[in-house]
């Protein structure tokens, strides 16, 4: 069984479409692939949709990325089927989006002033209908041969946190966020700990505590589709985590595919 927890689309800042990136995950053999863009369940629907057109039976796990920071160091929090209509939940990933915008420009003026001839225009040109975000931001940055890649933007002397051109946006609170999460009917995973180009990193030691604790730990690819060099199913999830996670949800339920078949 393959499953992969972590990816994004065009509803966050992905480059495949969430219909496109259902067909490409089945593609990729795999089994379960979870949605989770940056802040929005705004792909969901979509993705949904397109598991009835797959040839293959696939299940699709429904969730979002939650942007959140404590004693000033970044960090993101996974939500796993969640109930999207909770409205004390909703309404912290509506100021976070809210945030993007004027966040995103603000770095946009930075890069300007150390002379980097980025523009606002074709920030919002890169991304499109998704939440505008760093990844958008780098990406012109690649465009116009500042850094090589879009992983190399999220240095200090560019977009990292604290970096020359980071800006601060409005994020939860991680006890906050699990709180919510968890009221919702989801659960939570502290996503990718061991990302030393963010800053503070979680040594691995701490996977020890985490089994003793009874907390998951989900790996997976955090695929982007073209903006990050993992692939879909490059890293991916034990069975029996992703069965913890079924069974410790009550906000929502994995959707099944059809395999082709019409109900």
């Amino acid at each position: 069984m393959r499953i992969d927890l972590h990816t994004h689309s065009t509803a966050s800042d992905g480059t495949d479409t969430p219909a496109e990136l259902v067909r490409a995950a089945a593609a990729a053999g795999l089994d379960v692939v979870a949605l989770t863009d940056h802040d929005t369940t705004r792909g969901h629907a979509e993705a949904v949709a397109a598991l009835a057109g797959l040839d293959r039976g696939m299940t699709l796990v429904t969730g979002a990325e939650l942007s959140c920071r404590i004693d000033g160091v970044g960090m993101h929090m996974l939500a796993y089927l969640f109930d999207p209509d909770e409205p004390e939940l909703a309404r912290e990933r509506e100021l976070v989006r809210d945030d993007r915008v004027p966040r995103a420009q603000g770095m946009v003026a930075r890069l300007r002033e150390l002379s980097v001839p980025v523009t606002w225009e074709r920030v919002a040109a890169i991304a499109g209908d998704g939440s505008v975000g760093r990844p958008h931001i780098a990406e012109a940055l690649v465009e116009l041969g500042v850094v090589p890649t879009v992983s190399d933007a999220f240095t200090p002397q560019w977009l990292a946190d604290g970096g020359r051109a980071h800006v601060e946006k409005h994020e939860l609170d991680p006890f906050t966020a699990v709180r919510l999460v968890k009221a919702a009917g989801g659960v939570t995973v502290f996503a990718h700990p061991g990302a030393s180009k963010r800053g503070r990193t979680v040594p691995e030691q701490v996977m020890w505590v985490a089994a003793e604790l009874g907390l998951l730990t989900t790996g997976s690819s955090d695929y982007h589709g073209t903006r990050k060099t993992c692939r879909l199913g490059d890293f991916t999830t034990d069975p029996e985590i992703y069965g913890e996670i079924t069974r410790r949800a009550t906000g929502a339920f994995p959707v099944p595919g059809t395999g082709g078949r019409r109900a």
